[in-house]
């Protein structure tokens, strides 16, 4: 449903939209994937979640929580570092969210989710399609200056 919903209403106009007014609200959305640190917090997963899983899942959504909201003043200030900023931000973003898929089914970690099965059932799917728009964003629509 979020690919469907950015695939109506959002890839058709990204050409004629400033990449800043593209980029900032995804990355202020990122900014809150601190709540992948409820992996680690007691009473929001089951016991037994398994480490594997849980600490490189919630390290790294706090890591790509702390690069988006690290580019967000350079992104609204235009400075030269946001555009590297915002790769940063994405490739670390995207590469955690394929790396906890994995390992939360290598590792068995779905039956422990608890009150915390939400993130991979809602939030997940949202913020791979966000990367996607990032990337498009990224690759076709943020030229260069001249």
């Amino acid at each position: 449903m979020f690919w469907l919903a950015a695939r109506i209403y959002l890839v058709p106009r990204l050409q004629k939209l400033e990449p800043r007014k593209v980029l900032l609200p995804i990355l202020i959305l990122h900014s809150f994937r601190h709540l992948g640190l409820m992996f680690l917090a007691p009473g929001a997963v089951y016991p037994g979640l398994p480490g594997q899983f849980a600490y490189p899942a919630a390290f790294g959504d706090l890591l790509a929580a702390l690069l988006a909201i690290a580019a967000i003043p350079a992104l609204v200030k235009g400075a030269r570092s946001a555009r590297v900023l915002v790769w940063l931000f994405n490739i670390e973003g995207t590469v955690d969210l394929f790396a906890a898929i994995a390992l939360a089914t290598i590792h068995g970690a779905a039956p422990y989710m608890g009150p915390a099965y939400w993130i991979p059932a809602f939030w997940v799917p949202g913020l791979l399609v966000t990367h996607y728009i990032v990337f498009v964003v990224l690759l076709r629509h943020w030229k260069k200056p001249a």
